[in-house]
């Protein structure tokens, strides 16, 4: 019995393929949660970043030079010059969620949309390349393994844990349920789960923005795929030149039936009245093609084949012209000198504590990807995107907060999977001996010299072998008329690397009685 391989095979097989790497990026997310008391990181853990082109290009831009690890990107795009956009079809996360993401009434509305508005993800693209030649990657908040692995970082993941801290905290007053509950806390808390709750600002406007990119499928299949991923329109680019695509074969009876079962809209068709012949015409739009194979599957007369063609693929309607190229240019780089206008404020900001590491301001704003790999993590949540703290230009890039979660004396997690380095790789010695901050008593609020109330959790908090944080021993009255000695505590700045636990573990309420304040220039 012979075995016939038919495009509906190999459409199964990448819908397998696609959920294989989409289940692997999930993983990675639940993998690379740093655990309680230990400091080594899924080495996987940032994989789909060293593969992703888009984000290697504006690195190595931005910083003006190439990005040790991001090489991996290479494969992207060697793949992308053999097939086409495989890895918006195949292997994005983002595009294989939204690709499941379907609505009713989505393709009758996408009808009524201009095909011009494809050109909006490639002048996206031609801004954020010209901000990152003079040395900005703000834009790449809108790179779309960015945007879900934050979304999934800040929002997924702590919403997920605290309903299952919550749902067993309801639970274990059921007798027969404790040892139920108990196995998963034993099997689950550490390895799959935080072991503490972890918590982000931010993550309401973060879930929003992604929120309102899964509702634009409300008015075409894939809207942020078709329309506005500067990935999706870096790689349309470069499978113009693509070796083998689909293409239309003598055997086509123009009944478009491969345009209608097309999600990503690649396949343009003119109504047999319109047309030149007997059936409709037909035309494939590779750099929109993301390779379903969907069309390919669907033909019943074997109207179509994948080619080898090597030409360039046609210019469409949507293509940008020269002048819409330099004002995409002209805005990306207004927008640089808009963003920079608050430079002086940003590197003034007290509050801004960068990772372990970094010491140059601009050189980090010019490195990170805004992809949250390194709040991912952090074991404490200590790092936390930033809002205002350093400027619109640094939306969304990490900080740390110490009054959230203090740096981990014991950690060196993010150094190891920043993808782009621009948290550098410390060995946890050199880490130890990074100055991120200075710490700061106020003695106003602090209870041992606002109240004369013995306190000393900071000096016992302190990390460091020698102490940062000293006890000067005073004698003060008591309560009862009489004398006492009180210990109050005060900072060796000379010593202090601003790691936070004292600030974290400060017991007034509100805002802390000792404060780490920045260093960064």
């Amino acid at each position: 019995m012979k075995l016939t391989i038919t495009w509906a095979h190999w459409r199964r097989v990448r819908r397998a393929v696609q959920l294989l790497f989409f289940a692997l990026f999930v993983y990675l997310v639940f993998a690379g949660l740093q655990r309680q008391g230990g400091t080594e990181v899924n080495p996987l853990s940032d994989l789909f970043f060293r593969l992703n082109p888009l984000s290697a290009l504006v690195a190595s831009l931005a910083s003006r030079g190439l990005v040790q690890g991001l090489g991996w990107a290479l494969i992207t795009i060697g793949a992308t010059l053999l097939a086409g956009r495989v890895w918006c079809g195949w292997v994005c996360p983002t595009g294989t969620l939204l690709e499941w993401v379907s609505f009713r009434g989505a393709r009758r509305r996408a009808a009524r949309l201009s095909p011009r508005l494809r050109s909006i993800k490639y002048l996206l693209l031609v801004a954020i390349i010209v901000m990152a030649l003079l040395g900005n990657a703000t834009l790449l908040i809108f790179e779309p393994l960015a945007l879900l692995t934050r979304v999934m970082t800040t929002v997924a993941v702590p919403s997920l844990n605290y309903a299952i801290t919550a749902g067993e905290k309801a639970l274990y007053p059921i007798s027969f349920l404790r040892p139920a509950i108990d196995w998963v806390e034993g099997a689950l808390r550490g390895s799959l789960l935080p072991a503490h709750q972890p918590v982000f600002g931010s993550s309401l406007l973060i879930a929003a923005l992604f929120g309102v990119i899964v509702a634009l499928n409300l008015l075409a299949d894939c809207f942020w795929c078709r329309y506005l991923c500067p990935l999706g329109a870096l790689l349309g680019w470069v499978s113009k030149i693509a070796i083998f695509r689909p293409a239309i074969s003598s055997a086509c009876n123009g009944c478009t039936r491969c345009a209608i079962t097309c999600k990503p809209g690649a396949i343009h068709t003119v109504p047999p009245a319109e047309a030149s012949g007997s059936g409709a015409d037909i035309a494939i739009q590779p750099t929109e093609c993301t390779v379903c194979l969907d069309c390919l599957a669907g033909c019943a007369k074997d109207g179509m084949a994948m080619k080898p063609i090597f030409q360039v693929a046609p210019t469409q309607a949507f293509d940008p012209t020269r002048r819409q190229f330099l004002q995409a240019g002209m805005v990306g780089a207004a927008g640089v000198v808009l963003l920079r206008a608050d430079l002086r404020l940003r590197t003034q900001n007290s509050l801004l504590i960068r990772p372990p590491g970094v010491d140059d301001e601009i050189e980090f704003l010019a490195k990170c990807l805004r992809c949250s790999e390194c709040m991912k993590v952090c074991p404490t949540t200590a790092l936390q995107p930033a809002k205002g703290e350093a400027g619109l230009e640094g939306l969304w890039t990490p900080i740390v907060t110490p009054r959230v979660g203090y740096c981990d004396y014991g950690c060196n997690a993010c150094g190891q999977v920043c993808p782009s380095k621009a948290i550098p790789l410390l060995s946890l010695d050199e880490k130890r001996r990074q100055v991120i901050g200075k710490a700061s008593v106020n003695r106003d609020r602090c209870l041992p010299w606002a109240s004369n109330t013995p306190c000393i959790v900071c000096e016992e908090m302190c990390p460091l072998p020698e102490k940062a944080i000293k006890l000067e021993v005073v004698t003060v009255p008591d309560a009862f008329g009489g004398e006492m000695a009180l210990q109050r505590p005060y900072v060796v700045r000379d010593l202090c690397i601003g790691c936070g636990i004292c600030e974290n573990r400060c017991p007034l309420e509100g805002e802390a009685a000792i404060r780490v304040y920045g260093t960064i220039t």
